[in-house]
């Protein structure tokens, strides 16, 4: 069996420096993403700035309200495995198969995304696709969140619920 390394998820952070629940979040995030090897962050930080105050090593994409300066998606090489990371866009109806599209063709392992704010675990034609929800505006989501995935012989998702 291969060493499990820990990969935290967030995404749809909405926040800006002098927002009240910024320290709320890096609270939470120190708690959870302890022992991770990486944070992935999956777009709609808001506030570039905010980048670096979150857990590191970091990667992020743009998401619909980010500035230009972050790539739209991503593929991330971990521990053997692929991680696609891109935030999303449109309707939540039918936001995995437009995704899936995107990555049609990549021979990814995980696909982790955002947008939704819903929370989503699951696997599609072999793939994981994985949204952490929002730690921060859960919209219609049943409670705020965050992810960690476990990486070993496969991928495996764990959505955390921030409300409890």
């Amino acid at each position: 069996m291969s060493e499990l390394v820990r990969i935290g998820v967030l995404s749809d952070t909405h926040l800006t420096l002098g927002d009240a629940r910024l320290a709320a979040l890096l609270a939470r995030c120190q708690h959870h993403f302890a022992g991770t090897k990486l944070v992935l962050h999956a777009g709609d930080v808001v506030d570039p700035q905010l980048l670096p105050l979150l857990p590191q090593p970091l990667l992020a994409v743009r998401g619909n309200l980010d500035p230009p300066e972050l790539p739209p998606r991503r593929i991330i090489p971990v521990a053997g495995k692929r991680i696609g990371l891109m935030h999303g866009w449109g309707a939540k109806d039918d936001l995995e198969e437009r995704i899936l599209q995107v990555f049609s063709g990549e021979q990814v392992d995980c696909i982790v995304y955002g947008h939704s704010h819903q929370p989503a675990c699951h696997v599609v034609n072999g793939i994981l696709l994985f949204n952490p929800g929002s730690p921060t505006d859960r919209r219609n989501a049943p409670f705020h969140s965050l992810g960690i995935l476990t990486i070993g012989d496969r991928i495996d998702g764990e959505i955390i619920a921030l409300d409890e």
